[in-house]
């Protein structure tokens, strides 16, 4: 169906007729061996762009990357050994980056966890879904922050961070963050028996899809002189990310969801056809325009309080 549904209604941004030729630029894309993020790397490769796919298996990001060398016939990208779900990973993978880069143009940070069940903890005990999708990629983004400024710096042009949402951050429960449920412990086991096994996995997923838009945001502020950053829903993309689902929901999503070349779709017009002021702070929706996120993502007081959190836990690491 959701094939179909692209071919009734296919989208006026075409990556490789759209996207100008990326040549000298350096990109990295988080969760690139796979999904959306391998659909991304494609296109970016075919645009003759510098590309470093972080992945946590290398096994899995070796096999992508002989595949999509084989696709597109250009110099493979580069694999980034990086585990969001662990701090120490994601600091080794920003220190590799940057021994052997001294700017970054283009940062994707796309990689992540969906519904997830509520035992699944990071190596730190954060839930895994928070852990992964807002934590990890804060912490790297801020490692990464000398490469994406000298890359504003050396080039005049704002550096891009791309971030990947969801429209599920509306699932996030009350203002968009229970914090007690954040972090493993006998309070965060009390309030998933509360919400229930099913509730609980949506809950958690629409808590770190809202965290990414207010991490966004907050970069988008605190750094408006060098970077646009932005927030995104890739559509309704058949992935791996539904490995965690219910069977009946599998068999729908297959049947709905579009495949996941679209899902790259919006991010790629976020970060090489889009005007800068156009995007940066905003809240992108398929197939590459702005939309309007849940009201609680304007909450300032929410996401310094997030900001907050997420500090803390980065502490030390």
């Amino acid at each position: 169906m959701g094939s179909l549904l692209a071919r009734v209604s296919p989208p006026s941004f075409r990556p490789e007729r759209d996207i100008p030729d990326l040549s000298g630029m350096i990109i990295l894309v988080t969760g690139g061996n796979t999904g959306i993020g391998y659909e991304t790397v494609k296109q970016l490769l075919l645009k003759n762009a510098k590309v470093y796919l972080a992945a946590r298996s290398a096994d899995k990001a070796a096999a992508a990357i002989k595949c999509l060398e084989a696709e597109t016939r250009k110099p493979p990208a580069i694999f980034l050994q990086l585990d969001l779900a662990d701090l120490p990973s994601v600091r080794r993978a920003a220190e590799t980056f940057l021994a052997q880069e001294t700017r970054l143009d283009i940062l994707f940070n796309n990689g992540g966890v969906m519904i997830s069940p509520p035992e699944q903890l990071t190596a730190q005990n954060h839930d895994l879904q928070f852990g992964t999708n807002v934590i990890g990629h804060f912490f790297l983004t801020e490692l990464l922050l000398p490469a994406l400024i000298k890359s504003s710096q050396e080039n005049k042009i704002p550096t891009r961070i791309i971030n990947t949402s969801s429209s599920g951050h509306e699932f996030a429960p009350g203002n968009g963050m229970d914090f007690v449920s954040l972090k493993g412990g006998p309070e965060r086991d009390a309030w998933v028996k509360k919400k229930g096994g099913f509730f609980a996995r949506w809950q958690l997923y629409g808590e770190s899809k809202i965290g990414n838009i207010f991490v966004s945001n907050y970069f988008a502020r605190t750094y408006s002189d060098a970077l646009v950053s932005c927030a995104l829903h890739p559509g309704g993309i058949k992935t791996e990310l539904q490995r965690h689902s219910a069977g009946w929901m599998q068999v729908l999503s297959n049947a709905l969801l579009y495949p996941s070349p679209m899902g790259a779709l919006t991010q790629l017009w976020g970060a090489t056809v889009a005007k800068p002021e156009q995007i940066t702070g905003q809240y992108l929706v398929p197939w590459g325009r702005v939309g309007k996120a849940d009201k609680r993502t304007t909450n300032l007081e929410l996401e310094e309080e997030v900001i907050r959190y997420i500090r803390e836990q980065i502490k030390g690491f």
